[in-house]
């Protein structure tokens, strides 16, 4: 039967890799027809919140400032849940959604489905299935636990599919319906090429094209919290850069690791007579280090989307962890895993230099339109 009033949906976003993810999600709702037939919130839970890492992202995304921002700030995962529960609670008791929306696998995520769940809101689940089989990592048990609560689970890519299957979930919740990340990147990857961040960095010729260089992310806990875990990736980076230039924009977890282990040497303030070396760069907003991605000749990394992106843009990207939950931009997109092996990096990125890297091709449904999919899904089935 029709339904009498609009569908209330509130969606919850709260660190950087979501801002991309729920963007393109709420401009779905809140265009065309659906427009008309439901009524969206946006919740900031404030996980990430300073410019760097969050008010930059609203502006390049065109996000809409959110309705709610719930300021829980930075802590351990355990007070970042807590603090998102106790204050999210009271905004869905009050606005009373039909469903709240999460995205990605970050504490803000779980947090957003367990609010809900024990209020006997619905959970919609965006960008669920992935595993990695590793549950050392606090995102791995955010992704287990949110599909357990959530009635619609929206996939990326056919191994989420076969791992919720697999955990019994019920094949009407299942939908295959693409990549939000790629929705994103797609919409503002003509509006990042027209930064100035390579000229400023001193990777372009004197005729605008980009000379070669190297991209690297670091955040990852198993890699960043003690010296000799971070020490071995830094030589391994401090190597390329006798290669060609490597470019690092720093989270602040890796900033303030960096400093407290006094690590500061591998990096230098300016490229050598040869143009190369390493180079620290502040938090990038979303379009430079779109940029920044789209022009690399490799990208070192340990971040899921950065994997994904890279497969979207046909970048060889090179992944410092012995596990990833995105398979598929291993089997046909441009990912390699090389784990510790920094001398697997090297040579992998001296291929990626000679032109010779990993190019791969974009997975089916990576096509700009997944958050359309997951709209119609919504209003479909809500």
């Amino acid at each position: 039967m029709p339904r009498n009033s609009p569908l209330r949906l509130l969606l919850i976003a709260g660190a950087r890799p979501n801002f991309m993810k729920v963007a393109p999600v709420l401009a779905a709702l809140r265009s065309g027809r659906a427009e008309k037939r439901v009524e969206t919130r946006l919740v900031h839970t404030g996980q990430h919140y300073d410019e760097g890492m969050s008010k930059v992202f609203f502006e390049e995304l065109e996000l809409p400032q959110p309705d709610v921002h719930l300021e829980v700030g930075s802590g351990t995962h355990s007070v970042q849940t807590a603090l998102v529960l106790t204050r999210l609670e009271p905004v869905i008791v009050e606005w009373r959604p039909d469903i709240v929306v999460v995205v990605g696998d970050v504490n803000s995520t779980i947090a957003g489905a367990l609010a809900a769940a024990k209020l006997n809101v619905r959970v919609a689940h965006v960008e669920a299935g992935l595993r990695s089989f590793d549950r050392t990592m606090p995102e791995e048990i955010n992704r287990l636990l949110t599909d357990q609560i959530a009635q619609w689970l929206f996939v990326t890519e056919p191994s989420g599919v076969e791992n919720l299957r697999r955990e019994g979930r019920p094949e009407e919740a299942i939908h295959l319906v693409g990549n939000v990340m790629i929705d994103s990147l797609r919409r503002f990857l003509p509006a990042a090429q027209k930064k100035t961040v390579l000229p400023r960095l001193g990777l372009a010729t004197s005729s605008g094209e980009a000379r070669p260089y190297v991209l690297a992310t670091l955040h990852r806990p198993s890699n960043v919290d003690a010296p000799e875990s971070l020490e071995p990736v830094l030589g391994g980076l401090a190597e390329a850069g006798r290669e060609a230039a490597v470019v690092l924009p720093v989270h602040p977890r890796t900033a303030e690791r960096l400093e407290r282990f006094g690590l500061g040497h591998y990096f230098s303030a300016d490229w050598n007579e040869h143009g190369r070396g390493v180079k620290l760069l502040p938090p990038l907003g979303y379009l430079e280090f779109l940029q920044l991605q789209s022009r690399a000749a490799a990208v070192v990394t340990d971040s899921g989307g950065v994997q994904e992106e890279t497969t979207a843009l046909g970048v060889p990207c090179f992944t410092v962890r012995d596990s990833t939950e995105r398979p598929i931009t291993i089997s046909q997109g441009t990912n390699t895993l090389v784990g510790s092996d920094m001398d697997a990096m090297i040579r992998g990125v001296r291929e990626a230099l000679a032109g010779r890297g990993k190019r791969g091709r974009v997975p089916d449904l990576w096509d700009g339109n997944a958050a359309e999919r997951i709209a119609a899904v919504l209003l479909r089935e809500g």
